[in-house]
């Protein structure tokens, strides 16, 4: 019942947060002069020659608070504007791109999270000791490594070197042209779920083999960053008076770090492990370009580069949108996991 009266409130907390949101990026829009702005009434790309008419007819040179109710009704209709970059309207192509990004985070971040809580538990309970240092300086290299480099590397040791073993892109064009056809059913345009949906060995193998290099360089990096929080924490936990007392009862050093001190030490773990998950559906955009991985990151990166005004504000509401999300789900996680939080008033 308390956890349920906990949610609820977070719920409707997060009406004013996601209207803060929306003020937020309107503002920004309010540095575009009208003929840029009308983008995101345009639906079809036949509108493009009467901007004129579509200025005048969503009053984009009335006072701006009328200007904000307007685009906020579009908004709540689906339409976001049109996407010059890639020819469709900025709605449909967040649907047709989130697919590829959500393949990439399914696969990238339950690697990210166990590899660096296992290699932080093990730092941890091995501090100052060969295992200690030999990850740690793991993660010193693997934070520092600039992504498009490090990308860059795989691409010519494994494409390039190897003669196509770990190819870019999602799919093989005899793949792509397989997935297209009539004989394959979309159920979710995850190409891996969708192979294994349809008994196509083929496709499943040919997405593995494409997810290869953009979740490796996506692992390397964030790795170090998880482990090093993990034994960070875990250092704080074995030092607390809990791990004493379990240690003084003559139990066994596994049960002391796996049960009491890894179970509490990985709170912070999991607040900054469910915006990872978030960071990289908002789409990665250096790893996806690298490796034309055709998701969110990818899209995000011609919008910006050639200033298609539409697409980058709806990104910029979806991502607002899809980190308030998390905000709400870390929290709740949050409140189930640590027994220090009280419902109704933070940590005692």
């Amino acid at each position: 019942m308390e956890f349920r009266s906990y949610l609820i409130r977070r719920l409707f907390l997060l009406i004013p947060v996601l209207f803060g949101v929306t003020i937020l990026i309107f503002g920004l829009l309010q540095l575009f002069p009208p003929y840029q702005r009308a983008m995101l009434y345009v639906t079809d790309p036949r509108q493009l020659s009467n901007i004129d008419e579509i200025i005048e007819l969503y009053g984009l040179n009335a006072p701006v608070w009328q200007q904000y109710f307007t685009w906020l009704g579009q908004v709540f209709q689906g339409n976001l504007g049109w996407s010059k970059v890639v020819g469709m309207s900025v709605t449909d192509a967040i649907i047709n791109f989130l697919p590829a990004t959500l393949e990439l985070a399914i696969f990238a971040t339950p690697i990210i999270i166990m590899g660096g809580i296992w290699l932080g538990t093990k730092a941890a309970a091995h501090k100052d000791g060969l295992i200690d240092h030999t990850t740690r300086a793991g993660a010193i290299v693997g934070w520092s490594l600039p992504t498009f480099w490090f990308g860059l590397v795989l691409m010519m040791i494994f494409y390039g070197y190897f003669r196509g073993l770990l190819p870019p892109e999602r799919l093989s064009t005899a793949m792509s042209v397989l997935v297209n056809s009539a004989s394959f059913t979309r159920y979710t345009h995850l190409n891996f779920i969708d192979g294994i949906l349809n008994w196509e060995w083929r496709v499943v193998f040919d997405a593995l083999r494409h997810l290869v290099l953009p979740v490796v360089t996506l692992s390397v990096v964030n790795i170090a960053f998880i482990m090093r929080l993990m034994r960070s924490s875990m250092l704080e936990s074995l030092g607390r008076g809990y791990v004493l007392t379990a240690r003084a009862k003559g139990l066994p050093e596994k049960q002391v770090i796996n049960k009491h001190a890894r179970r509490n030490a990985m709170i912070p773990v999991l607040t900054v492990s469910g915006y990872l998950f978030a960071a990289i559906v908002n789409g990665v955009v250096i790893t996806e370009s690298i490796f034309n991985y055709k998701g969110l990151g990818w899209w995000a990166w011609r919008t910006a580069v050639q200033l298609d005004v539409s697409s980058i504000l709806g990104f910029a509401l979806f991502s607002g949108i899809l980190f308030v999300l998390t905000n709400l789900v870390v929290d709740l996680l949050y409140a189930k996991f640590d027994p220090r939080v009280r419902l109704g008033g933070g940590v005692k």
